[in-house]
């Protein structure tokens, strides 16, 4: 008896244990206040007197310097370690969400909601995580760990869409982001547990600098498609996430609604995520992203031909969320078969700089042209025909390892 249970203990206080709890809250502080940037859609526009549009451009700035900044991100955390690099971007995170609340101006909005906010997320959420898990456990467990780091972000959302709609109904939006930007000092103290950084090249892999490791990335057939499908998913996710409350308002429901429609989309995730990281194990892990983005489609053509009611939007909501990160496993795992765990926070990071400019798209022509035609239509059924492009770019894929990355193409001495 005594035996078992210094077995639990041992294993509840192993180091790859904390680790993966330390990691899974900061995922899900990091994306939870990112993923509850919809509910100040109409607080802040009202407020200032502002079109949609500048809202939306503010944080479609955010999308695209997040996914700038995540190889750059990933390098740092690669070569310098992740605890230095979580810590530094919780804190530049915290001043661009402090910025957002009292920002006047446009500009202003701009440098802390777009610029800053970017940054923070970059270094601080779920991506260089993900990138620390990958280091840590076996290449056939890698599926299923992406699949729990992705969960958790995807309890963030559950967590804090409702938490901050509570926080501007009891205190306003101002004091709302105040306290989310307190809230993101926590992943501070808990980088600790996540330190260290990427080991050498395995004896099967060339040690290439950052920048060949790059060009010699795209020149991999499958890599490249898996960038361009990536872009899907950002305009998916960045659309939803920001204008889903305010067309849900339009359509007459109550904000309430579009603060539990985000919640659902959270909690159904982390059964999408955990899911989608079993399945990638089991199955070709292109296959399973072409049926997740065709899923999206099917979900999406239904939410527009039925009548918009709170039960039609619970439903869709459910089901956007056992679709809504379900591409992040898989897509992180094929990044690590291609190249190994050496580039993976580089590689990862690139092909997610496709998944934000997508998500640049998605938050700005929703502002545009809501402003323009007083409706979302048209950017719904854009994402419509990207998510059946998508579906078909991942087909060819092939799920093996980068020859060019291998150490037989090295040039003879």
């Amino acid at each position: 008896m005594t035996h078992t249970a210094d077995r639990r203990t041992a294993i509840v206080l192993s180091p790859m244990a904390l680790v993966i709890a330390a990691g899974c809250v900061i995922a899900m502080t990091g994306f939870g206040v990112r993923s509850s940037m919809g509910l100040f859609t109409l607080p802040v526009t009202e407020q200032f007197g502002w079109g949609r549009e500048t809202y939306a451009l503010a944080l479609a700035i955010q999308n695209l310097v997040w996914g700038i900044a995540q190889p750059l991100a990933g390098a740092v955390a690669d070569r310098y370690g992740t605890a230095r690099t979580l810590a530094a971007g919780a804190i530049i995170y915290s001043a661009g969400v402090l910025i957002m609340a009292y920002a006047g101006t446009p500009e202003l909005l701009y440098l802390g909601a777009g610029v800053l906010a970017g940054i923070g997320i970059a270094t601080c959420s779920f991506g260089i995580v993900m990138a620390a898990f990958g280091r840590m456990v076996a290449p056939e467990k890698r599926s299923f760990v992406y699949g729990v780091a992705t969960a958790a972000s995807s309890a963030g959302q559950f967590v804090f869409a409702p938490l901050g709609q509570a926080f501007i109904e009891s205190f306003g939006w101002q004091m709302a982001l105040v306290y989310f930007a307190l809230l993101l000092l926590l992943i501070v103290p808990l980088s600790f547990a996540l330190r260290g950084k990427a080991d050498g090249p395995s004896p099967d892999q060339l040690d290439l600098p950052f920048g060949t490791a790059l060009r010699r990335a795209f020149e991999h057939r499958s890599f490249a498609l898996l960038v361009l499908g990536f872009f899907t998913c950002g305009f998916h996710l960045a659309f939803i996430t920001v204008h889903l409350p305010a067309y849900l308002a339009e359509c007459g429901l109550t904000p309430a609604v579009g603060s539990w429609a985000l919640a659902l989309i959270g909690l159904f995730n982390i059964v999408g995520s955990l899911g989608s990281g079993w399945l990638g194990q089991r199955m070709p892990k292109q296959i399973l992203l072409s049926t997740i983005y065709l899923g999206r489609v099917v979900a999406t053509g239904l939410f527009l031909l039925l009548p918009v009611t709170e039960v039609t939007t619970l439903i869709f909501a459910a089901t956007t969320g056992l679709l809504w990160l379900a591409t992040v496993p898989p897509t992180a795992a094929l990044v690590a078969t291609f190249f190994g765990p050496r580039y993976l926070g580089m590689l990862y990071g690139t092909a997610f700089l496709s998944h934000q400019i997508g998500g640049f798209f998605g938050v700005w022509l929703g502002g545009y042209v809501f402003d323009r035609t007083g409706s979302y239509d048209l950017v719904w059924y854009l994402g419509i025909l990207l998510g059946l492009a998508s579906a078909a770019m991942h087909l060819p894929i092939t799920e093996a390892k980068a020859p060019n990355f291998q150490p037989a193409l090295a040039p003879a001495q």
